[in-house]
């Protein structure tokens, strides 16, 4: 019989998603997104952009701002 997950399983596994992807930005933004900066253009503005909106989105729901406040 397999054991049933609990929410504090979950929670430490959902978590660890997170720290990942975290990472992994954090990676990808030490290395200036892989652009180099003789190289930069509107396109790579854009896609620092929209990145730049998601990441605000996830902020303001993590921290209750914005749209998310009470």
């Amino acid at each position: 019989m397999s054991k049933k997950p609990t929410a504090l399983d979950t929670f430490i596994a959902r978590k660890a998603e997170i720290d990942a992807m975290l990472a992994r930005l954090q990676a990808l933004s030490d290395d200036h997104f892989d652009t180099a900066p003789d190289k930069v253009n509107w396109a790579d503005v854009g896609t620092l952009g929209h990145i730049a909106e998601q990441l605000k989105e996830i902020t303001a729901f993590a921290f209750g701002e914005d749209e998310y406040a009470e």
